[in-house]
């Protein structure tokens, strides 16, 4: 009878998969990926924007170009948007706080302590490079937008604010609407389109071509514009790295302000690794 009592027991609890087999605990993403994916989110919602320009515009976005001026031989150029009345180049920041900056200014504060390159003399660099891979009768056409996320507040000369300018600071959720609205003006301006179909087509194949898509080409660019100079000139010493107190310089106090996961503080190449 024992033996018969032991054995409806055992087929009972065969029988019960949620006590036999516990679900496994979904792995943990890493905090490096969720920081990362985050940061991602901006540029997906400028992206879903970008999306929803007219027919006749096409845009291309993450894009890494040689150009021989710049340190690391290459730009990165977040977006380029090609329509009928000119040719967008659009650089993205993701910094939280008040923006201080201006036209005759080579840097810009980030709430009145952190310096940060003008991001306009940023972006002249970007269509510096662009212009070598396209025709000159396409180079008077460039119009330069700088997006900041809504968690910024601008203290910027308010002609950056005005239509008419060809040097535009906005804010992420309303970059296809100043588009939208400077290709308007430009139509004014403009009694034929400055690019047909045909030039927007072969544009966007020449950057198409140019864009470096090889992941260890973009990884040994992205070091280079984060790890810590070698010439003492180069760093700030009034910026320091949170763990080691070592001065940094404005690109890695530039990378680190632009990503959340570093909350806003700043830290040396080796003690980002750690955060």
């Amino acid at each position: 009878m024992l033996l018969f009592l032991q054995f409806l027991k055992k087929k009972k609890q065969d029988s019960n998969p949620k006590e036999k087999q516990k679900k496994a605990p979904s792995p943990t993403k890493p905090a490096e990926e969720i920081a990362a994916r985050k940061g991602e989110l901006g540029e997906y919602k400028i992206d879903i924007q970008l999306d929803q320009l007219p027919k006749d515009c096409l845009y291309l976005s993450d894009l890494l170009i040689q150009n021989p001026k710049a340190k690391s031989g290459y730009s990165q150029i977040d977006h380029v948007v090609l329509t009928p009345y000119g040719i967008f180049s659009i650089e993205t920041k993701n910094y939280q706080g008040t923006i201080y900056g201006g036209k005759e200014r080579k840097t810009w504060l980030i709430n009145g302590k952190f310096k940060m390159m003008n991001p306009f003399i940023q972006n002249y660099g970007h269509i510096e490079a662009l212009k070598t891979l396209i025709d000159k009768k396409f180079h008077t056409y460039f119009i330069s937008i700088v997006s900041f996320t809504k968690r910024c507040m601008f203290k910027v000369d308010m002609d950056y604010r005005k239509i008419a300018s060809n040097e535009l600071i906005v804010y992420d959720i309303e970059l296809s609407e100043f588009i939208h609205r400077k290709v308007s003006v430009l139509k004014l301006q403009h009694k034929e389109p400055l690019l047909d179909a045909t030039d927007i087509s072969g544009i966007y194949q020449t950057i198409t071509r140019a864009n470096i898509t090889d992941p260890k080409t973009r990884e040994e660019h992205k070091i280079s514009l984060i790890t810590i100079p070698t010439k003492k000139e180069e760093t700030n010493p009034d910026v320091v790295c949170e763990m080691c107190s070592k001065p940094v310089s404005a690109k890695v106090q530039d990378y680190c302000l632009s990503n959340k996961r570093f909350g806003g503080k700043i830290y040396c190449y080796e003690h980002q690794k750690n955060r």
